[in-house]
């Protein structure tokens, strides 16, 4: 008998001690596994048997390799859904319990991938291969920041293969953009949307392989003219850079686009394209209702992932007649406050909106106004065009009084302000609108009112404040004559007689979306079930990082 061929049943030996070990730990595995653990320990051992899962599904593993994450070598898995990697440790007799941890990356959060290349300084092409890199995104909180997973490996014919797959998988979804339509209002909040823009949302988008076509403002109505006469067949959606206003504007022109298209006048037609925004403005309400944060880097990887959020919108007619598509309005001390900020438009944003806010307070006084409102309860909606069945017209509940505010709100209207949203009891999608009216009061009691919307709860347990989630409401004041103001020094530029706004007799002010509204008669708002979709993902509350010590 040769030397090998003793030596052969010893190695069975070792082998199948070794597989009995195995067996034994495996066991006492299962045992721990029932016993007591904490949260923590539970969640290690899921991912481990989701591993093991994809490991023993051969089917289910598109790649499977070895690539260097950091320093150490990883046997990497590469699903459909998934890219997995298990640090590659040597068996240690001696250490029983070292279980290396995998790590996991959801190709749903990759947004651009690229093959990594050894160059010297000045070279812009070709250059050793050394890798792949994925360009991720990873949550803290309500934001979404950039980051970025290197697989190390300097085989070129291994690394594009797992490129080409990797690229394959992540250009797959459709609801990721290809094309947008950008526009730019250089001129909102802090005039700096430009350079929000290129700093921060150009790289992603260039990152991530997405197109552009860019148009900055150059005055109010700019972005719905463009919007009423291009060609929408080549986007995939569309992107504004600047405050509420540029929002309202550009939501707006996408409905309206809809309607004219399709031919419908009179209905409101879903909008074809979805809307991403990155904020630049003061408050940024839909923005923060969509995003949770102002902040320009989680709304670009928003857009560049695809997240897409159905939202209600109202529209606001006088006598039949369109007047706008938006969220929000609010007549009496909200539009108020922005006619009066309107006329200071030199001064700060900050500024312009503390003062608009105290001279309003300094002068508070009720509309006389009869407001009538659909209760959403008794509502027939239809889920496509938001009508309102004949019937339902005859259950409108009518009051006529003095009112401080009545706000009619189909989002949250999120902001760092108001962190939990005027409107904290409406949602994106469900379909009614948030209606506060607030009665007739003293202004201590009305200031108590407004600074509870930088709080957790309270703004409405007073008992001057009413709320009713609705379909439809009706504003119609018993005067449309202005009350006459007090009395303004001559610095400030404003007569005694001179209304809030400059405008017709005949005329109230709304405040819609922060765009000041002048209407002649009552107005008439409806709201219309996921008529616009947003680029993000609906929150319940936004991140606050501003106070307001003006009251």
């Amino acid at each position: 008998m040769s030397e090998n061929e003793e030596d052969l049943p010893r190695e069975q030996s070792d082998s199948t001690k070794k597989k009995k070990k195995k067996k034994e730990k495996q066991s006492a595995k299962k045992k721990k596994k029932n016993g007591e653990k904490g949260e923590e320990e539970k969640c290690k051992e899921e991912e481990e048997e989701e591993v093991k899962e994809e490991e023993k599904n051969s089917e289910g593993v598109l790649l499977r390799g070895i690539f260097k994450v950091g320093k150490k070598s990883h046997d990497v898995l590469l699903t459909r859904t998934r890219l997995t990697w298990i640090p590659i440790i040597p068996e240690n007799p001696t250490d029983e319990t070292s279980v290396p941890q995998p790590g996991v990356l959801l190709l749903q959060d990759v947004y651009a991938v690229k093959v990594k290349r050894r160059r010297a300084a000045g070279q812009q092409s070709g250059g050793a291969v050394l890798g792949v890199a994925l360009f991720c995104c990873k949550r803290r909180g309500r934001r979404l920041e950039g980051d970025t997973l290197h697989l190390h490996n300097a085989s070129t014919e291994h690394t594009h293969i797992w490129y080409n797959t990797l690229k394959e998988l992540i250009t797959g979804p459709s609801t990721r953009p290809r094309y947008l339509k950008v526009f730019i209002n250089p001129c909102s909040h802090k005039k700096d949307a430009v350079h929000i823009y290129r700093e921060h949302v150009a790289p992603l988008f260039k990152m991530a392989d997405v197109r552009t076509d860019i148009t900055v403002t150059e005055k109010k109505g700019h972005a719905l003219s463009v919007m009423k006469e291009c060609k929408l067949d080549g986007y995939d959606g569309v992107v504004c850079v600047g405050g509420d206003g540029s929002v309202a504007e550009l939501c707006h022109a996408l409905v309206f686009r809809a309607q004219l298209d399709a031919g419908s006048p009179e209905k409101p037609v879903t909008a074809v394209l979805p809307l991403g925004i990155i904020p630049a403005g003061s408050t940024d309400v839909v923005s923060c209702s969509v995003h949770g944060v102002r902040d320009p880097v989680t709304a670009a990887l928003h857009i560049v992932l695809g997240h897409l959020q159905q939202v209600d919108m109202c529209s606001f007619s006088s006598l039949g007649q369109l007047v706008h598509f938006g969220f929000s309005a609010m007549f009496g001390f909200g539009g108020q406050c922005l006619a009066r900020a309107e006329k200071k438009r030199w001064m700060s944003s900050t500024r312009r909106r503390e003062y608009a806010l105290v001279k309003t307070l300094a002068r508070l006084r009720p509309e006389d106004c009869q407001l009538s409102f659909l209760p959403a309860k008794k509502t027939n909606r239809d889920k496509d065009s938001g009508s309102v069945d004949a019937e339902v017209e005859e259950s409108w509940t009518t009051n006529q009084g003095l009112y401080l505010s009545i706000s009619i709100m189909s989002v949250p209207c999120l902001s760092p302000h108001t962190p939990r949203g005027l409107a904290p009891n409406t949602s994106l999608t469900n379909g009614s609108a948030a209606l506060i009216a607030v009665g007739n009061t003293s202004r201590s009691e009305f200031i108590k009112h407004l600074k509870r919307y930088g709080s957790s709860s309270g703004q409405f347990s007073f008992s001057f404040v009413e709320t009713h989630d609705v379909s439809a409401v009706r504003i119609r004041p018993r005067s449309l004559v202005g009350w006459p103001e007090e009395e303004e020094s001559e610095e400030e530029g404003e007569s005694k007689t001179s209304p809030i706004i400059q405008s017709e007799a005949s005329a109230f002010t709304l405040n819609i979306d922060g765009e000041l509204v002048e209407i002649a008669n009552e107005v008439l708002i409806r709201v219309h079930p996921r008529l616009i979709t947003l680029y993000g993902e609906e929150v319940d509350e936004a991140e606050s990082t501003v106070s307001c010590s003006c009251i």
